[in-house]
């Protein structure tokens, strides 16, 4: 798998660029404020949205309980329609499949539409290792190939990038010699790619949907790249992941319904093609030769696991663009190419706990994702699992199950509690700043350290809660006597009631 990337760099290490980085934190906070903005309209406007979610989330576990009969009928009737069908196990698998179709129509280049299953698998690489020209035919893809990078949004996947910073990518490398007006760089692309429409021997590109009653498969994009691709070249290769398939065309009809509105708060996207096999006889458009590759790349091995709800993801983005963990440390803090909640319960379930470094960790539970994922997965909940079983195969941090089982013996012991407390208290004092807190100016303790370094945290107030308590109550069974109640501590001054 190239699910993960820069595996020799720690999750905080990266975490700690990212953070750095001003440019990125505002361009994905416009991005993720334009997207709510735009998706609560379109949801609005949309009777009966919840019920269709329900209704979704009801047919793509259909298809995940029943995933071996889905995939059986998709692939019998793509042959049905003359597809030429690949079956691939791992990532090896499909690369060696498609390498093999490559050898064997002589092909050394290839177009490519936008497509994570080909991100997944390393496939540019190992084309271009084999002597093959690989272009990106997406205009944010192509930035990221021509810029060689990383993508930062499974749907954006430059939205770290101005068009300042595109401007000179182009420059640079490809002699652009235009302004950073974007329609003047959309201009300057598209010259370049309408000749390597043209030139290439095979389209390559990714699956939304594929329709297991006609064996049809889908892509949805904005731009008219994808149709370009899946057209133009006579020989298409179609990677498809085991868990894109839905059973019916009205189950299509349903997910389409669903996918452009909680992707980018849009009714429809610009370009959406159901292609269903080769070109025909006397038809003068699409590919004379399409292949299918057909891929698992460990999918199956979450089926009637905990975590087999992430085989529903449709791949919308929904859950990044509300993520308050994705908005501070971008899409390249994750170190994979699925950043953000669905990231990481996908990457931990398909590289295993050993891999991720700390990646399930990366969340604050919040559950916002969990709300706007047009599936109901309920992301926060499987992320929670995935930090349990971290902790209980060993791989969290040294010191949390000692810390956690001395806060239990803490909070569990009445005595221990006070005297910790009473001790505590004025230590705090003596360490908090000028404003009266815990701030970046105690680092230098080994585990504060982590919630310090970007907030700040207040001592422990005097006046506790149990005091308060205690001091209500007694007033409380002073005044139903008829006995004069006292000022209570906190009206002199004794600090707050927490």
């Amino acid at each position: 798998m190239a699910i993960l990337y820069d595996t020799d760099v720690t999750l905080r290490e990266r975490v700690a660029t990212c953070l750095e980085d001003d440019f990125k934190h505002n361009a994905i906070e416009t991005a993720q404020e334009t997207f709510f903005n735009k998706r609560a309209e379109v949801v609005d406007a949309m009777p009966g949205f919840e019920d269709m979610r329900e209704v979704a989330k009801q047919m793509r576990q259909n298809v995940t309980d029943n995933l071996d009969y889905y995939v059986r009928q998709f692939a019998q009737n793509a042959e049905a329609n003359g597809v030429i069908m690949h079956y691939a196990p791992s990532d090896q698998d499909a690369l060696w499949e498609i390498l093999d179709i490559f050898e064997a129509k002589g092909a050394s280049t290839a177009v490519k539409s936008k497509s994570m299953m080909t991100e997944e698998i390393g496939l540019n690489e190992v084309l271009e290792d084999a002597g093959v020209r690989v272009i990106e035919t997406d205009c944010a893809e192509n930035i990221l190939q021509t810029a060689k990078d990383r993508p930062s949004h499974i749907v954006v996947p430059a939205l770290h990038l101005d068009r300042d910073a595109i401007a000179k990518i182009y420059e640079r490398e490809r002699g652009y010699e235009g302004d950073s007006v974007p329609e003047h760089i959309t201009h300057f692309l598209r010259k370049i790619l309408r000749e390597e429409f043209l030139e290439a021997e095979v389209g390559v590109r990714g699956c939304n949907f594929a329709v297991a009653e006609t064996g049809s498969v889908t892509l949805v994009t904005n731009e008219g790249n994808g149709r370009m691709v899946d057209t133009c070249p006579p020989v298409q290769v179609v990677l498809i992941g085991i868990d894109r398939i839905v059973p019916t065309l009205a189950d299509l009809d349903s997910s389409m319904a669903l996918l452009p509105r909680s992707a980018v708060g849009a009714q429809m996207t610009a370009y959406f093609s159901v292609d269903t096999g080769a070109r025909g006889e006397g038809e003068i458009d699409g590919p004379a030769e399409v292949h299918y590759v057909i891929m698992d790349n460990g999918r199956s091995n979450m089926i009637g696991s905990k975590f087999d709800a992430m085989l529903r993801c449709c791949r919308c983005g929904a859950c990044l663009n509300i993520c308050p963990v994705y908005r501070h440390i971008t899409g390249h803090g994750y170190g994979s190419i699925y950043p953000g909640p669905m990231g990481i319960v996908l990457t931990a379930a398909l590289e295993g706990y050993e891999n991720i470094d700390t990646l399930a960790f990366a969340c604050t539970l919040c559950g916002a994702c969990t709300d706007r994922c047009p599936v109901k997965i309920p992301l926060h909940e499987l992320i929670r699992d995935h930090r349990m079983n971290m902790i209980e195969a060993g791989h969290g941090h040294a010191w949390e199950v000692p810390l956690f089982r001395g806060a239990s013996m803490m909070w569990n012991h009445v005595p221990l509690y006070k005297g910790i407390m009473k001790v505590g208290r004025p230590i705090m004092n003596l360490m908090a700043g000028k404003e009266g807190r815990l701030d970046a100016g105690t680092q230098w303790v080994p585990i504060l350290k982590g919630w310090t370094s970007f907030r700040d945290v207040d001592v422990l107030s005097p006046y506790r809660f149990r005091d308060w308590f205690k001091d209500h109550k007694a007033a409380a069974a002073a005044s139903e006597d008829g006995v004069d109640t006292p000022a209570d501590a906190n009206e002199e001054g004794e600090g707050d009631a927490r």
